[in-house]
């Protein structure tokens, strides 16, 4: 990949709300499912979490995957009429596993680990890495985004976004494994000093005011 440079800013994560597939482990790429009535729930829960942490600002900009999942928790969340639609922030391109839970997966192959293997017909962790830095590039690229005080705001999946957090602090992709993160949360990325960081990890709220952006430098 293309060296990504480094200029400060804040950008925060937002994984859709839950699905029918996301409750059940199904793996869901590119199939476009709805929101089930609890992911909606989360989904207007995050107005007030954002809201919170962005104290009455608006951030510098919002993006989204197009997959409607995304595209309903943005609109939910409060940001839909800004958002702009991002194609490399849809889901892991899962191919032939795409609808499929680990387990099931297992029985035909032993030991097959999503981050380490890919999906046959998909993609691996190095190309979905590839899209991760596109969009971190942008970001950084834009001047409008050059102070932590206008955060981006990205509304897109879990295995994305977990590999998006691994690209974002220079390691490999396959470090995502062991950023879990659930429906309806939010995550920080920003900086220590001049090192690419994760501020916040899988945050399911803000209502002790722990996410407030002055609790992140």
């Amino acid at each position: 990949m293309e060296p990504i440079p480094h200029t400060p800013q804040t950008v925060v994560l937002v994984r859709h709300g839950a699905t029918e597939w996301s409750r059940s482990g199904q793996h869901t790429g590119r199939t476009d499912l709805p929101l089930l009535g609890e992911g909606e729930t989360e989904a207007r829960d995050l107005h007030k979490k954002l809201s919170a942490f962005l104290g009455g600002r608006r951030p510098g900009v919002v993006l989204s995957s197009p997959l409607r999942r995304a595209v309903d928790t943005c609109r939910l969340a409060g940001f839909g009429e800004e958002a702009q639609l991002d194609e490399d922030l849809m889901e892991w391109d899962y191919g032939l596993y795409e609808g499929r839970t680990t387990s099931e997966i297992r029985l035909e192959r032993s030991g097959w680990e999503l981050f380490r293997d890919g999906c046959p017909g998909g993609e691996v962790a190095s190309e979905v890495a590839r899209r991760a830095a596109r969009v971190i590039a942008r970001l950084r690229a834009n001047h409008a985004l050059s102070h932590p005080e206008r955060p981006a705001l990205l509304f897109s999946h879990g295995h994305l976004l977990r590999v998006l957090a691994a690209v974002w602090v220079g390691v490999e992709p396959e470090v995502g494994r062991a950023l879990p993160f659930e429906t309806g949360a939010i995550s920080v990325l920003g900086w220590s000093h001049e090192d690419p960081a994760i501020l916040r990890w899988n945050y399911p709220g803000c209502d002790s005011g722990e996410l407030e952006p002055s609790r992140l430098s």
